[in-house]
């Protein structure tokens, strides 16, 4: 299994998701890891697992904002999305013959 440190602005959505669904009201003491990095950095982060890959995500002051607004993020960019695509022309088949 890999692992991996990770910022968490850099996660995919689906590894986001799988942190807002491990953290839905935020993270405590209890759940987040300290260690020194080789350069002597130390890091907090948060554990979260795929099936490939442990993430330690990070942690970071705007980390439980991104945690709030997850879902309103997720929404906006649906609605965008759907919103684009709804200027589309329609195209028919028999136009194109």
């Amino acid at each position: 299994m890999q692992r991996k440190i990770v910022d968490y602005k850099k996660l995919s959505h689906e590894v986001a998701a799988k942190l807002i669904d491990r953290y839905p009201h935020g993270y405590g003491d209890d759940d987040i890891y300290i260690f020194q990095k080789p350069s002597g950095e130390i890091v907090e982060a948060v554990e979260v697992k795929t099936e490939d890959t442990i993430y330690l995500v990070k942690i970071s002051k705007s980390l439980s904002n991104f945690i709030t607004n997850f879902a309103e993020t997720i929404e906006s960019e649906m609605n965008s999305e759907e919103d684009s695509t709804a200027d589309l022309p329609d195209f028919d088949k028999s136009d194109a013959a």
